[in-house]
């Protein structure tokens, strides 16, 4: 198979789809692997950090591919990508098309086969999609208690209070992967926390983090109660390859305090809080109605290296399968099929 891994160009992404040594696992399978001239450099990968590994280097994304069978990429594809996809490859990369419907236009209009690693399944979990979650969960506690800070437009509290000084309130939609990741983080700095989820199950973990989280039904009174409340409000509610569901809105968010935080981790699927709108690391935030919002769609993007190491472990099972000539016997990545030859496959998207 030949395999091409561009350069990411969506705004401040530094991430790359396979580190070297996860491309050297696919040159050592006897396929050849290229990468788009310092593809690697933001993550802290050379050049010849990849060619010790056995990887080409091609000087530009057209080159790339006009070469490649199978593009594997970090982000969803960039208009100015659109015209280099043919309709004979595979596209493997995050896709979020519930949100993107310009972009399911030009797939469909290109015919080409589209796997989104956030709706690969395997025993009803999302392998490719938690690693991102697990970064985006964390990060969310550490830029809204940095958006808290009075100078960043926040109304000045410390989440984990001090002698003297009250705790801030953390309040999670969302006990899954990202959601839990927040909880944790929110939980270790001495916030009080309060995640919402219909899982029993899930609602008994996050207790377990400590005294201080709570976990509750999403009954809307409760949800409208403690989102009046919050000082941090994190958004991490999902429905693989579907739109978000709005549990938090515009109305709702006039009631919040002055110089409150919201981060919406959901907003690559839309965003669960209606006032959100996705943003980038260039102009991360926007205040309305007085409440920070943050609504950056390439979280991970900012911890490049981490990301780039944690992707790249859990995609290279997956790579090697999508080269074999039977990879549609692959339960798991025939669940991530969005599109192919022009039409949409994915169940979740067949409403939009």
């Amino acid at each position: 198979m030949k395999i091409g891994v561009p350069k990411e160009i969506k705004i401040l992404e530094g991430r790359v789809a396979l580190i070297p040594e996860a491309a050297g696992e696919l040159v050592k399978h006897g396929h050849r692997v290229v990468i788009e001239n310092n593809a690697g450099v933001l993550s802290g990968y050379s050049n010849a950090d990849y060619q010790q590994a056995g990887v080409d280097i091609l000087p530009d994304a057209k080159s790339l591919y006009d070469f490649a069978e199978l593009v594997i990429k970090v982000k969803e594809p960039q208009p100015a990508e659109f015209d280099l996809m043919r309709a004979d490859q595979i596209l493997f990369s995050y896709l979020h098309l519930a949100a993107e419907p310009e972009l399911t236009k030009a797939l469909l209009q290109i015919g080409i086969t589209a796997i989104g690693f956030e709706t690969v399944e395997h025993n009803r979990a999302l392998p490719l999609l938690a690693p991102m979650s697990d970064i985006a969960g964390r990060l969310s506690v550490q830029i809204g208690a940095n958006l808290l800070q009075r100078p960043n437009g926040g109304r000045g509290v410390l989440l984990g209070g001090l002698p003297a000084a009250e705790r801030g309130k953390v309040v999670i939609l969302g006990g899954g992967v990202a959601g839990s990741n927040a909880a944790a983080m929110a939980s270790a700095i001495g916030a009080e926390v309060t995640v919402f989820d219909p899982n029993r199950d899930k609602l008994a973990a996050l207790r377990a983090l400590g005294n201080n989280v709570t976990g509750l039904h999403p009954f809307s009174h409760a949800i409208e109660s403690h989102v009046r409340q919050a000082d941090l409000l994190v958004g991490a509610v999902l429905v693989t390859g579907q739109k978000a569901p709005h549990l938090v809105s515009a109305e709702l968010v006039k009631t919040m305090k002055p110089g409150s935080v919201i981060i919406d981790i959901s907003v690559d699927q839309g965003g669960c809080i209606e006032t959100t709108r996705p943003t980038n690391y260039e102009n991360p935030t926007f205040i309305w109605e007085e409440v920070v919002h943050f609504g950056v769609t390439n979280m991970p993007g900012a911890v490049p290296r981490s990301a780039s190491q944690a992707l790249s472990s859990a995609l290279i099972p997956y790579a090697l399968k999508l080269c074999e000539p039977d990879w549609e016997k692959s339960t798991d990545l025939v669940s991530g099929v969005n599109v192919k030859g022009g039409r949409i496959v994915h169940p979740a998207l067949t409403a939009y």
